[in-house]
């Protein structure tokens, strides 16, 4: 087993002497436990990254770091932006958590947003499905993803005093990083700092691209956190600040299409008229993003502080999220979201043989920034209405219950949600103009007082509809433990997941993904000759894992094979590609139809001895889409793949290598992706310099084939490319 991260190490000392026995051995693996919740078994695997596989593999995005796991793949957006892919989808249909709570920010509405999520401080990251997930709603579809950290502290660490430190750099895009952390005990109260600092410039792609670096690919971040707590015998309470800055820039963006607009289904770029190109320049400048996101949470685990109850935890949050979308010197887009979330999970003692835990969330949030990339002009000098840009208030309230229990060798669980959705679209600033005060007064005079506002009233609620959906999702697991370490795993779900924002009022161009996008409230504002306009639309899956697992002895593998019928799939269907301006530009609409995705993923692994494995992953999914003459957009291509580990004394190494076919099922606005190999490896050495400190030296190379390797399930794939040859140095220190 490899040696824990120094990072990992120091979190671990902050909790107690079972939970880092727990926490300790929790390498790149699949368990049936929770890293965060390590007492609540699940059916379905776990997988889990911590320890030195995550210190060396993370990358600055959620999405690279993860990229390998099997069942996930990335869906990419140069050096600053990437998100997981799990079993063929990405947010929304994943839930990001950060310590069980959601993380909000608006990674969902655009591939070009990052998560905002700093690697280098993480201890661990978990993929959780089946009724593990149920439990976080319709968004957890295809899993959760939650990311264990320490800027709450859980216990006061030994000693009264631990930390780490790390530094690294990286030759494909110069990436020079520092990261730190220290934890304080006074008494019964204990005190958490942590930062971090990235800079990367553009990385390195083959120069069969036709370049040696990708233009834009450019990423720079900091990160810091300050956090308290009281702890007791009983468990703990405590809050966090966390403030995150990003900026990175968007390779493959395009603003030459801001001047697309339609003309019923028909799309045009050209401008005439009123439409006017808002750039009105050259496509030559740098795209960039400068993101600030600021996040308070309040953190607490209690054991039998209730009556009847083994274990109380609370979870509440404040995120105020805000970035600005820059093209050369104009400010065109700016995106904010502002939530206060609650929750509270109660976990009560045995009863009828059943553990389990109840819970209810509270979500309000107001989120502004789609259809808008014209912030650079100057207002217009006629206004006659409501003027500025809408926000979207969300309001949601979620109850959720889970329940286990072991019928001799066959575990079973059970998990609900009900969840209460309410999205309003407030009316903005009522302005008009002086001089065309008389002319208002007079269409009241002939119509009724206040017939103009009226007017626009209705025009306002035509174009921004309000939305309220009451989703409701479901599982049961039963888990047969054979013997001998061998278990297999049975988990039936029925998920309904409510639109998102974009998927129901997008209504305009979105640059990043080179495309003019339609929502599903909006069909009707865009042409008569779409669909009717809804809001009510519900995706609903009903879903079937079947999950093979063996532990203990030399041999360990663990095999997932899934099914899922969709009604009601919401993707972006294609109505026309438009070229004029030499840009390939899409005219999308959102569209309900019925889907299906089939797969299998998983890993086998032989240790050969105690200090040498050898382990062959690999996924699949395929996807039909019944009701539509197409196929689904960005389907992740099958993978197989090797990796061994060999470990000497303090010196240990990995050697992995896979190959990712070619995707030849696409969508009638995609190409075909070829497929590529990519050949990874991992050398590192050990220094224990006593007193439960020591220094790691490590170097890892990625992609050293330096292969040209495209991602299917990125929205920009032919403009930015998956990195080239790259080699790490860092050096990381515990105390």
């Amino acid at each position: 087993m490899l040696p824990v991260s120094a990072l990992a190490e120091d979190a671990a000392a902050e909790d107690s002497e079972q939970e880092r026995s727990k926490r300790a051995d929790a390498i790149i693996v699949t368990a049936s436990r929770s890293l965060s919740q390590p007492d609540l078994p699940t059916a379905t695997p776990v997988q889990v990254l911590s320890g030195d596989e995550l210190a060396h593999r993370r990358q600055g995005g959620l999405g690279e770091t993860l990229a390998g796991l099997p069942g996930v793949h990335l869906d990419n957006f140069g050096g600053g932006a990437s998100r997981p892919v799990i079993r063929g989808q990405t947010v929304p249909r994943i839930e990001i958590l950060t310590d069980g709570a959601n993380l909000f920010d608006v990674s969902s509405v655009s591939p070009d947003h990052a998560i905002t999520t700093e690697p280098l401080l993480l201890d661990g990251i978990e993929v959780l499905r089946g009724p593990a997930a149920a439990r976080y709603g319709g968004n957890a579809m295809n899993g959760a993803i939650n990311l264990i950290d320490s800027k709450v502290p859980k216990a006061v660490p030994e000693g009264g005093l631990s930390g780490a430190t790390e530094v690294r750099y990286g030759t494909g895009d110069e990436e020079k990083t520092v990261a730190g952390r220290v934890t304080a005990g006074l008494g019964q109260f204990a005190i958490h700092a942590e930062g971090s600092r990235r800079k990367a410039d553009d990385y390195n792609v083959p120069d069969a691209f036709g370049s040696d670096e990708l233009k834009d690919s450019f990423a720079e971040s900091s990160s810091y956190s300050v956090g308290a707590s009281w702890i007791t015998e009983k468990g703990y309470i405590g809050a966090a600040y966390t403030r995150q800055d990003s900026e990175y820039g968007l390779p493959g963006h395009s603003h030459i299409n801001g001047v697309c607009h339609t003309h019923g289904a028909d799309l045009h770029c050209a401008a005439h008229d009123e439409f006017d190109d808002p750039f009105g320049s050259s496509d030559d400048h740098t795209a960039y993003i400068k993101l600030r996101s600021e996040r308070v949470d309040v953190r607490a685990d209690y054991e039998d502080l209730l009556p009847g109850f083994e274990h109380v935890r609370l979870r509440g949050s404040y995120t105020d999220y805000k970035h600005d979308e820059i093209d050369g010197p104009a400010l065109f887009s700016h995106y904010t979201n502002e939530v206060w979330d609650g929750r509270v999970e109660l976990t009560h003692k045995p009863l009828l043989g059943f553990t389990g835990t109840l819970g209810v969330q509270y979500t309000d949030g107001t989120f502004g920034g789609i259809n808008v990339n014209d912030l650079h002009e100057p207002p217009p000098t006629a206004l006659a209405g409501f003027v500025g840009n809408p926000h979207y208030v969300t309001e949601n309230i979620g109850v959720f219950l889970s329940e286990r229990r072991s019928f001799g060798a066959v575990d079973v669980e059970i998990a609900a949600r009900k969840d209460w959705r309410d999205i309003d679209v407030p009316f903005t600033d009522y302005v008009i103009s002086p001089h065309l005060q008389s002319a208002i007064d007079s269409y009241d005079a002939r119509n009724g007082e206040g017939a103009f506002r009226r007017m626009r009233e209705e025009s306002f609620r035509t174009a921004n509809p309000s939305a309220s959906h009451d989703p409701f999702s479901a599982s049961l697991a039963m888990t047969w433990q054979i013997g001998n370490g061998y278990s297999a795993a049975l988990s039936l779900a029925r998920t309904e997941r409510a639109p998102n924002v974009r998927e129901l009022y997008a209504y305009g161009n979105n640059l990043a993904s080179n495309s003019y996008e339609v929502g599903l409230s909006q069909t009707q504002r865009a042409s008569s000759t779409f669909p009717e306009a809804r809001t009510d639309v519900m995706e609903t899956a009903k879903s079937i894992n079947l999950t093979f697992r063996k532990t203990g002895g030399p041999l360990e593998f663990e095999v997932g094979l899934f099914h899922q019928d969709i009604d009601d799939y919401i993707f972006a269907r294609l109505i026309e590609t438009e070229v004029e301006t030499g840009v390939a530009h899409n005219f999308l609409l959102y569209t309900a139809a019925d889907a299906s995705f089939t797969g299998i993923d998983g890993q086998v692994s032989y240790q050969f001895t105690p200090q040498s494995r050898l382990t062959v992953f690999g996924d699949y999914v395929g996807t039909k889409l019944k009701s539509e003459d197409d196929n689904l957009p960005r389907i992740p291509p099958g993978r197989l793949g090797a990796r061994y580990e060999h470990s000497a004394g303090p010196l240990t190494g990995d050697l992995e290598y896979y190959h990712t076919f070619a995707q030849d099922k696409v969508a009638s606005y995609e190409t075909r992706t070829g497929g590529y190999d990519m050949l990874n490896a991992t050398l590192s050495y050990r220094l224990d310099i006593g007193d439960d400190r020591g220094v790691e030296f490590y170097i890892r190379g990625t992609n050293l084939l330096n292969e040209l390797a495209f991602a299917h399930t990125s929205f920009v794939k032919d403009q930015s490319p998956l990195r080239g040859r790259s080699i790490a140095f860092g050096m990381r220190q515990q105390f």
